[in-house]
């Protein structure tokens, strides 16, 4: 078997697509890509809470409902979990008087953009950049884009609601209402997507600690963002579909199913954010050397190299 699948690629090892996979392959392992997603995922363990909070908090100076928000932010996970979430910040809210949330408003900010300073940390290992910038810098870094990932999710949400009511009224006055029943789920997907696309492009294009003079263009963060969103939501879905009709946690682990559950999701996730990352650095790489291989950065060539090994025997 090892040897049919190193003739495979024997032959196609001078294709582009064979090229990114081989280098992305050999990047999973020498990142160690795995091990960061853990790391990661703790930080987003303990930033995940604090940043609903605040995001839940700011959405009071909005005619937005943070109820609604919540329904929509959970709803692409297992059931069991969701519930878990809302409960657990349902009853920090009414159980905090106003002047503890306003607190917690600027608590949360700080703690979530822990999980962000993290996440800066694992797209630099992607890259292959040592971060150069101090303590502070990194984290005010990480507290803009706490509050660009917030004004983000409260901006789209808006979109997503005001946007229904005025494309009802504008579909009615030109008498094609009925249109919009079909048009309408369209668009929100569209937006939903585009929206998650730009954050992501925009974190992969100013987060990591770029040496001077190289950091990348839109154009180049724009397929780890494409990567990531388009991973992201189709893991979460075949996650949550998975947990919900075959995998049955909570009766192995009892209560504890829905933390279980939320744990693994959060791995999922952070496993291919940091690939996102790996996507763009590994494009990059390869347009500087002129989509050639390296001996020493190349699996098929391990492969190959095992198989006429066997052979010469």
């Amino acid at each position: 078997m090892k040897e049919k699948l190193a003739k495979w690629l024997d032959q196609h090892k001078g294709k582009k697509w064979m090229l990114f996979i081989d280098q992305m392959a050999y990047r999973f392992q020498d990142d160690n890509v795995t091990a960061i997603g853990s790391q990661l995922a703790y930080y987003l363990v303990l930033s995940i809470f604090p940043f609903l909070i605040f995001l839940l908090n700011m959405v009071q100076f909005t005619p937005l409902a943070s109820g609604d928000i919540l329904r929509s932010l959970t709803s692409v996970l297992p059931a069991d979990t969701a519930n878990m979430i809302k409960d657990i910040i349902n009853g920090i809210i009414d159980g905090s008087s106003g002047t503890l949330l306003s607190i917690s408003v600027i608590a949360g900010l700080w703690t979530a953009s822990s999980g962000i300073m993290q996440l800066i940390k694992a797209i630099n290992k992607a890259y292959d950049y040592d971060e150069s910038r101090s303590f502070v810098i990194l984290k005010l870094v990480a507290i803009v884009f706490t509050l660009i990932l917030a004004v983000v999710i409260v901006l789209v949400f808006g979109l997503l609601i005001f946007g229904e009511l005025i494309g009802q009224k504008v579909f009615s006055m030109v008498n094609i209402s009925s249109a919009f029943t079909v048009v309408w789920p369209i668009l929100r997907i569209g937006l939903t997507l585009v929206s998650m696309i730009l954050t992501f492009t925009f974190l992969f294009k100013f987060a990591p600690a770029f040496p001077k003079g190289s950091r990348t263009t839109v154009k180049g963060a724009l397929p780890g963002a494409i990567f990531t969103t388009l991973g992201w939501v189709l893991a979460s879905v075949a996650f949550s579909f998975y947990v919900n009709n075959f995998g049955k946690y909570s009766v192995t682990y009892g209560s504890l199913g829905g933390i279980i559950v939320f744990l693994i999701w959060l791995f999922i996730s952070s496993i291919i954010i940091v690939l996102g990352g790996e996507v763009n650095a590994t494009i990059e790489y390869l347009k500087i050397n002129n989509w050639t291989y390296d001996r020493k950065k190349s699996v098929i060539r391990r492969l190959i190299e095992d198989k006429e090994a066997i052979n010469n025997k």
